[in-house]
């Protein structure tokens, strides 16, 4: 497995990894219980393709969770590339949001997984965290929120997001608490007169 990592995968092999991911988020959200053998249909890849590519049911599920982990976390960086730093920020909280939100219906299918396999967290933290330490580290430089926050500082902060229901009228509730961080992290910064982001 670790060679595997370290030779490129070929162009047409890397697009049914692809492909098999993008249809499994799609029908693990809809379904925690779909079938892999409608998962491979699905993506266009036969049985062979896909087991190469995820020796197991909880292989799949666990790389679709980290995937979607890292581009919640690559996110911080587009933000921060084309907003202002506090504005990133809250506009990354959003799309966290958005995210736990959309896929609460994958929920199922993970807890199932970490069950036998530890902790979903470990596998998310490390993308998440990075995203948020350049958030954290652009506001702290610009001024715009209290020195020294950490990540997990952070996190706390938000937990509340995870106590949302996905079927209830969860944005406003959302937008409320992500709020009232941002006027915690603003509390004690220094201003606009701190280093350029």
């Amino acid at each position: 497995m670790d060679e595997e990592k370290c030779t490129p995968q070929r162009p047409d092999a890397q697009r049914n990894r692809e492909r098999i991911l993008a249809v499994a988020l799609v029908e693990l959200t809809r379904s925690a219980d779909a079938p892999v053998s409608a998962i491979a249909k699905k993506a266009g890849v036969g049985q062979g393709t896909f087991y190469r590519n995820f020796p197991n049911r909880e292989a799949l599920v666990l790389e679709v969770y980290r995937y979607e982990m890292q581009q919640v976390a690559d996110t911080a960086a587009h933000l921060l590339a084309t907003r202002a730093p506090d504005r990133a920020l809250r506009e990354w909280m959003d799309r966290l949001a958005q995210y736990a939100m959309a896929k609460a219906g994958l929920a199922v299918a993970l807890r199932a997984t970490a069950s036998r396999y530890g902790s979903l967290a470990q596998l998310g933290h490390g993308p998440v965290t990075r995203g948020v330490t350049l958030l954290l580290r652009a506001n702290e430089e610009a001024g715009t929120i209290r020195p020294g926050v950490t990540p997990d500082d952070f996190q706390l902060a938000i937990a509340g997001l995870w106590q949302l229901d996905p079927q209830s009228d969860w944005q406003p509730r959302a937008a409320r608490l992500f709020d009232l961080v941002m006027d915690g992290l603003r509390a004690g910064a220094p201003g606009a007169g701190g280093a350029p982001a």
